[in-house]
C-alpha cells in the first residue's frame, strides 16, 4: 500500500503565500498522476492542480496563475506553492496520487489524510 503525508498547512494572513509538501511512501512502482485537491467547508472536494506523466499540469481557475506544483519523481514528492492567497483558499488540502505497486499491478488512487490551510482576513 501507498502512504501520502502532507505538511506545510496552518494560518496565513490574506495575500501571503504557503508552500505544501506531500511525500508518498510504500509500495510504489510507478506513479503516474501526482496532485492536489481541496474541501472548503460545505463545499465539494475540488482539483487544484495535478500533473500527469508526459503531460502538462492542470491548474483550477481560481488558483491559475498563484499556484505553482512541483513533482520530484526521484524522492516520490510533489508540492505546491501558492501566493496571494485569498480566504477562499481556506480548505483542508489533499495530496493525490495513482500509482502502482508492480509492473502486473494496475494504478490505484490514494488519498493523503489531508492539511489545514486557514486564510484570515
Amino acid at each position: 500500500q501507498v502512504q501520502l503525508v502532507e505538511s506545510g498547512g496552518g494560518l496565513v494572513q490574506s495575500g501571503g503565500s504557503l508552500r505544501l509538501s506531500c511525500a508518498a511512501s510504500g509500495s510504489i512502482f510507478r506513479i503516474y498522476v501526482m496532485g492536489w485537491y481541496r474541501q472548503a467547508p460545505g463545499k465539494q472536494r475540488e482539483v487544484v492542480a495535478v500533473t500527469i506523466s508526459g503531460g502538462n499540469t492542470n491548474y483550477a481557475d481560481s488558483v491559475k496563475g498563484r499556484a505553482t506544483v512541483s513533482r520530484d519523481t526521484a524522492k516520490n514528492t510533489v508540492s505546491l506553492e501558492m501566493n496571494s492567497l485569498k480566504p477562499e483558499d481556506t480548505a483542508v488540502y489533499y495530496c493525490y496520487v495513482v500509482s502502482s505497486s508492480s509492473a502486473v499491478q494496475a494504478p490505484s488512487p490514494y488519498w493523503g489524510q489531508g492539511t489545514q490551510v486557514t486564510v484570515s482576513s
